[in-house]
């Protein structure tokens, strides 16, 4: 298996801009209905062979990505997101998100560690040489993006607070501010949004704390200021706009296994022999171009990440 490019083959936002001759906007998958909507309506498109792009020039296919898919553009990254705490609907977060203040702002880290404490963003930025790393993002719903994120390792973190011998599993918190977030108005699901990994998940070197994308700070609808970047799992469990981590003996609940526990598990590994119960996982849809490709296990991290799950069933809990 291909491992991911490295931070020090990513070249600038300007270089990644002058590719947007080789992304083409399609159509999107659409929103899907009522209370457990985590996913838009199942994906129907023949998949087709994943394939490197022919014409670009050999440094644009030197920065790729894995399966020699170029970043999307930025427009494209931050004007299709979801997040539920301002709107079911993709297109509507960027401009509903404007009034959210992600700065000042500040993290929580506590529980189960020796070293409590709480860190400001510019502690984050400062105290952390901050990477760039190219990895795809991969939706339960079908669709995928191909971001350049700028942040750090979230294991730098938790070594200096320094987890206690019981810590099993990290929780995450995300902000929540009535106000200025109209979807935290549903009933539907328990806010403020909570995911959680096990420690040793958390504990992985390419689990990422994003700051940025392209080489400037996070913008709001993309999870400012500080985000989760887990690439072999579905995209709910990359948790945005973190406020708060915790660490616990006891696998914590979180919002999408409370929701529908049936259909979105603790895991969530990228997955296309496990389906949805509602729809395939075997393809996905890469934003901004034509067709499907076939889905790969642990989105294509299996050789970094498949020895953490060695034993399980990944059939049962995704």
């Amino acid at each position: 298996m291909p491992t991911p490019i490295r931070s020090s083959e990513i070249t600038s936002h300007s270089h990644y801009l002058t590719r947007r001759d080789f992304i083409k906007t399609a159509g999107l998958l659409s929103i899907g209905s009522a209370v457990l909507a985590a996913c838009g309506t199942p994906p129907t498109d023949a998949p087709q062979p994943r394939t490197q792009l022919a014409e670009a020039t050999p440094t644009q296919i030197a920065k790729l990505d894995n399966f020699g898919t170029p970043p999307n553009t930025l427009e494209q990254i931050s004007n299709y997101n979801n997040f539920f705490e301002f709107s079911t609907d993709k297109e509507e977060v960027a401009q509903l998100a404007q009034a959210f203040v992600t700065n000042p702002w500040q993290v929580e880290v506590g529980g189960l560690v020796n070293n409590p404490g709480t860190f400001g963003l510019e502690d984050l930025l400062n105290d952390y040489d901050q990477e760039e790393r190219i990895y795809r993002l991969r939706c339960v719903e079908g669709w995928t993006m191909v971001i350049p994120w700028d942040g750090f390792p979230l294991h730098k973190l938790l070594s200096k607070v320094d987890p206690k011998s019981e810590a099993k599993y990290v929780k995450f918190i995300t902000a929540m501010d009535r106000d200025v977030m109209p979807g935290t108005k549903s009933i539907f699901y328990q806010w403020p949004y909570q995911e959680a990994l096990r420690i040793d998940e958390a504990m992985h070197d390419l689990t990422l704390l994003a700051t940025g994308i392209y080489g400037q700070p996070l913008l709001p609808q993309n999870g400012a200021p500080i985000r989760l970047v887990v690439p072999w799992k579905y995209g709910y469990k990359s948790i945005k706009s973190i406020v708060k981590i915790e660490l616990t003996a006891e696998k914590p609940k979180t919002l999408w296994t409370t929701a529908a526990p049936d259909e979105y598990g603790f895991f969530a590994n990228v997955n296309p022999e496990v389906n949805h119960p509602r729809w395939t996982q075997t393809s996905e849809r890469v934003i901004g171009s034509l067709g499907r490709v076939p889905t790969v296990k642990f989105n294509g991290y299996e050789e970094e990440v498949g020895a953490l799950y060695a034993g399980m069933d990944l059939t049962v809990n995704y």
